[in-house]
């Protein structure tokens, strides 16, 4: 069955709960710099997630916990300089939101006020409903995150699928629920069985966004540095890669250094 598809010039919150209404999937992918961004807002992306993964793929960390509110001001605004059509939406980083309601809306102003950015991102249910409701009241919109939250890393101990036992199952989709009713427009849910998320899916009116959570939610997210093929020691089931950029690089580079030490680089036609 054939779905209609609406083009948007830009694309908004209320268009993604439009798309959702019409069974038309949304597409979201990760940017955190201007050339890249560019590529992606250019080829149709709804979304553009400035996610706090920039801490392991731009910046080597091992998890997300190390980059700051100043770090990912700094990716956002890239990326917002790059983007006509896209919704652009920032993780709140670890330490800026969860534990004063005050704090995490003095953070998310300064991301909407620095980056220029349309809406922001945080992880968690309803430890963090008062950070929530704060923000939404200050009239920024909110995505929540939902499942495995690479922020609490350390209190999972693993990366592992989450909700998989029926109290942790029931506890997401009070909290998906009650997200929905404080006034988020999306959740995006992370490694949880694909029976769960549909069901989630089903349960709430806002767009749900997965990643390793089935093909029965109304749209996907995958980090771009991993569905291009630049980082190759990540390789979980969810993931589709789309492209082998690393070793296409490598080979260029490899090249490139073969023909300057060659002096077959710059030829006679590269000079002036």
């Amino acid at each position: 069955m054939s779905i209609s598809k609406k083009e948007y010039k830009r694309v908004t919150t209320n268009s993604l709960i439009e798309m959702k209404s019409r069974g038309e999937k949304i597409s979201m992918l990760t940017a955190y710099d201007f050339s890249m961004a560019k590529i992606v807002d250019q080829a149709g992306m709804d979304v553009i997630l400035v996610g706090d993964s920039a801490s392991n793929v731009m910046a080597g960390h091992e998890t997300t916990l190390p980059i700051t509110l100043d770090q990912m001001i700094y990716h956002a605004s890239s990326v917002v300089r790059a983007v006509q059509r896209a919704l652009v939406v920032v993780d709140l980083p670890f330490g800026s939101y969860q534990s004063d309601p005050k704090e995490a809306l003095r953070s998310a102003i300064r991301i909407m006020k620095e980056s220029g950015a349309h809406a922001i991102k945080v992880e968690g249910g309803y430890q963090i409903k008062d950070s929530v409701k704060r923000i939404l009241n200050a009239g920024i919109p909110v995505m929540g995150h939902l499942g495995l939250t690479p922020q609490s890393i350390y209190k999972f101990g693993t990366y592992t699928v989450r909700a998989k036992e029926e109290q942790e199952a029931e506890q997401l989709l009070n909290d998906a629920q009650m997200l929905e009713k404080l006034g988020c427009f999306g959740i995006v849910l992370e490694k949880i069985p694909a029976q769960l998320a549909a069901k989630v899916a089903r349960s709430v009116q806002i767009p749900i966004i997965g990643i390793g959570a089935g093909d029965q939610v109304d749209g996907q997210v995958l980090v771009i540095h991993d569905m291009i093929g630049m980082t190759t020691e990540f390789s979980p089931r969810f993931l589709r890669r789309y492209l082998n950029l690393f070793e296409t690089m490598t080979t260029a580079i490899t090249k490139y250094v073969l023909d300057v030490k060659s002096n077959d680089f710059p030829n006679s036609e590269e000079q002036y």
